[in-house]
């Protein structure tokens, strides 16, 4: 079992939401729903393996971008996808992030790019900062280039 849960509360659109991840991410489904009548009250839905529970618990919860998703892609395919797919009826944001249509925080990040700042060389890793903050959408050959300059 699962020690830590991400709980996500919705106004009204918890089963939305649910089906909107779960259409996202392959490796994803959903695991339950409980309903009261006809009204959905919770559920939980997996992504990789991790459970998320989600709530419809009325309009005084709201989603703040102190706590994100963060979400590792392995190559700029992934990276596109996740990116347009999460940001659609939502808010591009620069370096990676976006907001979804219901107000949840994403990075959409690949590890090369915490190698590449995290390199000893003051002079790159400032190269790759400065490219990054001006991207919305990671481009992982762009953060090359800027890493490779001489």
């Amino acid at each position: 079992m699962q020690k830590i849960t991400t709980y996500l509360t919705f106004n009204d659109q918890a089963e939305e939401a649910m089906k909107f991840y779960t259409s996202i991410f392959k490796n994803s489904s959903i695991v339950n729903t409980m309903r009261i009548g006809d009204n959905v009250l919770s559920g939980t839905f997996q992504i990789d393996g991790q459970e998320f529970v989600v709530l419809n618990g009325g309009p005084h919860f709201t989603f703040a971008e102190g706590m994100s998703l963060f979400v590792s892609c392995e190559d700029q395919e992934e990276i596109d996808e996740l990116y347009e797919k999460l940001s659609a009826g939502g808010e591009k944001q620069p370096c990676g992030w976006l907001k979804d249509k219901f107000g949840v925080s994403w990075q959409i990040v690949p590890p090369v790019l915490g190698e590449l700042l995290s390199d000893p060389d003051p002079v790159k890793s400032q190269r790759v900062m400065d490219a990054m903050l001006k991207m919305y959408k990671i481009d992982i050959q762009a953060l090359k280039q800027a890493y490779e300059q001489s």
